[in-house]
């Protein structure tokens, strides 16, 4: 006997299944700000990983609060944190959000049609709108700041290093226009917390690939770090945000030179 409805069940074996995301996040810390993390991607992702290193706060409740799968473990480097975290994924994509981001709601639209269309990119880049001191930033070479953290699972990797790690991609790279919400810097006694961190990754990681560094060089690079931001990137145009992102820009590149000289000289006294 014939099918009374041809065209209905050849539409319905047809239809490709919708594909599945990801979302991997690592964390210390961070209870302050990785619900609004975690809801952002709510019905969106089939799963959330969340890999904390040693948090004192009660983040990895929290996050298991929220239905994340949480790992808690210690902190072997951004890159390498992050590896970890994406071997355990198991969706046909992944995103990687950091504690303070958040996907916006033109994004997940973006999201959405991606997982129920497909692409033969093997990865997507986004804009990600950052705030600093309470203000959304609109300059100071932080904005549009395209990112990419959505990728196909197998095709990208990250980079094993300690801070500030990317993706390395196996494929075409497409572009989505909704940004990723970064709720990067709070205050400025966060601003500083975060280059007195950041400066002493990056001194180590430079030491460890041979770098040299001085006085005068930290110096140089403090002052280029400030003018990059404020003229060349137009911060005066933030306003006296601009100026104060400015000077943490340059006073975390300092640093960083400045630990570094120090470590090529303590590296020097071993040696002899």
């Amino acid at each position: 006997m014939s099918n009374p409805h041809p065209e209905s069940s050849d539409k319905g074996e047809s239809r490709a299944a919708r594909a599945t995301l990801s979302v991997i996040v690592v964390a210390m810390n961070e209870a302050h700000d990785i619900r609004d993390c975690l809801e952002s991607v709510r019905g969106l992702a089939m799963e959330t990983i969340v890999f904390d290193s040693g948090s004192t706060d009660g983040t990895p409740a929290l996050c298991r609060e929220l239905g994340a799968r949480v790992f808690e473990t210690d902190w072997p480097g951004d890159g390498p944190q992050k590896n970890r975290a994406l071997a355990e994924a198991t969706g046909d994509w992944v995103l990687c959000l950091d504690a303070d981001e958040r996907v916006g709601e033109a994004l997940r639209r973006e999201i959405e049609r991606l997982l129920d269309e497909g692409s033969p990119h093997a990865a997507f880049s986004t804009p990600r709108r950052s705030s600093f001191c309470g203000q959304f930033m609109n300059h100071s070479g932080w904005w549009p700041d395209r990112i990419v953290r959505l990728f196909r699972r197998g095709s990208a990797r990250f980079t094993d290093v300690r801070t500030h790690t990317h993706l390395v991609i196996d494929g075409t790279t497409g572009t989505f226009d909704g940004p990723i919400i970064h709720i990067a810097i709070g205050d400025l006694q966060e601003a500083l917390d975060k280059a007195n961190s950041y400066s002493t990754s990056g001194a180590l990681t430079m030491a460890e690939n041979g770098k040299r560094s001085s006085l005068r060089k930290a110096i140089g690079k403090g002052l280029w770090a400030f003018l990059r931001t404020y003229l060349l990137r137009r911060g005066f145009l933030d306003g006296r945000r601009g100026f104060m992102l400015a000077v943490a820009n340059a006073e975390g590149t300092y640093y960083r030179y400045a630990k570094l000289s120090l470590l090529n000289e303590r590296q020097g006294s071993s040696v002899r």
